[in-house]
């Protein structure tokens, strides 16, 4: 297991704000080199050499050539400004490690579900424990370049719902992977603005899903990360 950081990026001692964002999605869809692409620091990767001692509990269909897997989790950081540090969890693909997705999800702000379109299926999953724990997640199709499917037949083979964003992403692309992250937030700041202005939600003390997230955090550059 890699869990080296750089020391390009220490952590600001004024950062006082922890903000949480999961990347979930099932086997192979780009999650570990999601998370990889963004983060400032090198991120912590969980990811072991896959044996022939796993072909009676993986499925390989449509990822043959995969070679490694994440066993436990991912862990990136991105500085948002001097108070605020966003952290990102990859959550491991293969279905004997789906019990750790409920205690990855405690805490989390919101979610992006990455899918591969050739297998549309191994996402369903992950969107239903989302769901279940009524977190907030956006979808990112990430480009394998496989056939081409239009948005409302991935919405439809998913079963989303019309105000849950659906974006395209390279998630080997730092540019790309950022745009999915700021699409999350967005959608996280309006499903706060909707709140606040609905009956009864103006008391004080009231829990607003994403209202800490700065606004605009994610729009300026951050860090390049570590070799």
């Amino acid at each position: 297991m890699d869990s080296a950081t750089s020391d390009r990026a220490t952590l600001s001692d004024t950062a006082d704000n922890g903000l949480k964002i999961v990347v979930v999605g099932g086997f192979g869809v780009g999650k570990t080199t999601m998370v990889r692409s963004v983060s400032e620091i090198r991120p912590l990767n969980t990811e072991e050499t896959m044996t022939r001692a796993g072909e009676a509990v993986d499925h390989l269909d449509g990822v043959q050539a995969k070679t490694s897997t994440t066993v436990a989790f991912d862990f990136g950081r991105i500085t948002l400004d001097a108070r605020s540090v966003l952290y990102l969890f990859g959550a491991p693909g293969q279905e004997r490690f789906w019990f750790l997705w409920d205690r990855l999800f405690s805490g989390t702000l919101g979610a992006v579900v990455l899918v591969d379109t050739r297998r549309l299926a191994d996402s369903w999953y992950a969107i239903d424990r989302l769901e279940h724990h009524g977190t907030p997640f956006i979808v990112a199709c990430n480009d394998f370049g496989g056939p081409l499917h239009s948005e409302q037949q991935i919405r439809e083979a998913l079963d989303l719902a019309d105000d849950v964003p659906l974006v395209e992403c390279d998630a080997r692309d730092r540019s790309s992977s950022k745009y999915v992250l700021i699409t999350l937030v967005e959608h996280l700041a309006a499903l706060s603005a909707a709140r606040l202005r609905a009956p009864g939600t103006d008391l004080p003390g009231a829990a607003v899903p994403g209202a800490a997230v700065p606004a605009g955090a994610l729009a300026g550059p951050t860090p390049e990360p570590a070799p």
